[in-house]
């Protein structure tokens, strides 16, 4: 029989989610006293926090419904409703600029909306294995920092103005972070991720590298390492896409997949010919003339057809398409016998 896990221990991950909490509301009163740098650090120990009370409440067999909500709470008002409302407070409501309370609002509506998405995908037991690889849009502690990256590069370059603290470039930049929360676009999930055993050594090294750089220049660290996460998003759609149309690669390690799609550049595979056909169905084009209502419209793919199969297309027949234009291959003619 396993032993139960003790009271104290089980409220250990809340406490963290609260303080989680707390470090993102800090956020707002640090810039409401100019003090920017303090809100970076609250800001990113939010997302520290947040990234320990799940794996600290799986180690110790203590999550719970509640933990779920105040997770979701948590990082609906750290990294939405506190960026948001820093964001306004420097640039955003500049002026009395009461059009920049929009912007605000729509970030943290965004961010709120990506955290229900996501809380409902949790329970759709239908989605295929590879599908917890990545993240359905971009995360919330991810999405909360990089609405803070035009901050980033002014305090980094001693809070000089320029086209980075414009206030409308502060505004599509709001716009743009809250519209990559609420899409569909993969981004890769760290939990899933497995160091190869030969590469321990290697991470460590690379970690107490970053480690000396966040310590020597913390702002520009954070800055860079924010701009290498928007980069690897075209990687990580890539390799989503893949993942969709080779079934066998799901269930394997990364290092089988990586063998497999080697093997397959070698030998050219491609994709079945119907992936093709039906890319093929999607672009075809109505031809001829409008008819009478019963009758049919001509297409493309009716020209393969004879004449006599089609006699309701009114009009002349369109060009024959190419062969190649549905993934077919000519089939060779034998040589001709010349003797």
């Amino acid at each position: 029989m396993a032993a139960r896990t003790a009271p104290g221990v089980r409220l250990l991950p809340n406490a963290i989610t609260v303080l989680a909490m707390c470090a993102g509301l800090s956020a707002v009163q640090f810039a409401l006293h100019g003090n920017y740098g303090a809100v970076l650090a609250s800001i990113f120990a939010a997302a520290i926090l947040d990234s320990l009370d799940g794996r600290i409440a799986r180690l110790l067999d203590a999550t719970s419904k509640m933990g779920a909500e105040l997770d979701s709470l948590s990082d609906a008002i750290a990294f939405g409703v506190a960026p948001a409302l820093v964001l306004y407070h420097w640039k955003l409501g500049e002026d009395a600029n009461r059009i920049g309370w929009i912007f605000a609002l729509v970030f943290a509506v965004c961010m709120i909306l990506r955290l229900a998405r996501f809380n409902t995908l949790l329970d759709d037991t239908e989605q295929p294995p590879y599908a917890k690889e990545f993240f359905v849009g971009v995360p919330a502690p991810a999405g909360g920092m990089l609405a803070l990256l035009p901050m980033i590069v002014w305090l980094e370059f001693d809070r000089a103005e320029g086209w980075w603290t414009n206030q409308i470039v502060v505004m599509v930049w709001t716009v743009a972070v809250a519209a990559l929360l609420i899409s569909r676009i993969p981004t890769l999930s760290v939990k899933t991720v497995r160091v190869p055993p030969n590469m321990v050594v290697p991470v460590l090294v690379g970690v107490t590298m970053l480690a000396a750089a966040v310590v020597t220049y913390p702002i520009a660290a954070l800055g860079v390492s924010l701009i290498v996460y928007l980069c690897h998003i075209p990687y990580a759609v890539r390799r989503k896409h893949w993942l969709a149309n080779h079934p066998e690669a799901w269930d394997v390690p990364p290092r089988e997949r990586r063998a497999i799609r080697s093997q397959a550049r070698r030998l050219g595979l491609r994709p079945p010919l119907r992936r093709r056909v039906a890319g093929m169905a999607r672009r075809v084009r109505m031809g001829g003339r409008r008819v009478e209502d019963g009758e049919q419209l001509h297409t493309d793919w009716q020209s393969y057809l004879p004449q006599e199969q089609h006699p309701h297309v009114i009009g002349p027949l369109p060009k024959r398409r190419s062969w190649r234009r549905i993934g077919l291959r000519r089939t060779p003619r034998p040589p001709r016998d010349r003797g």
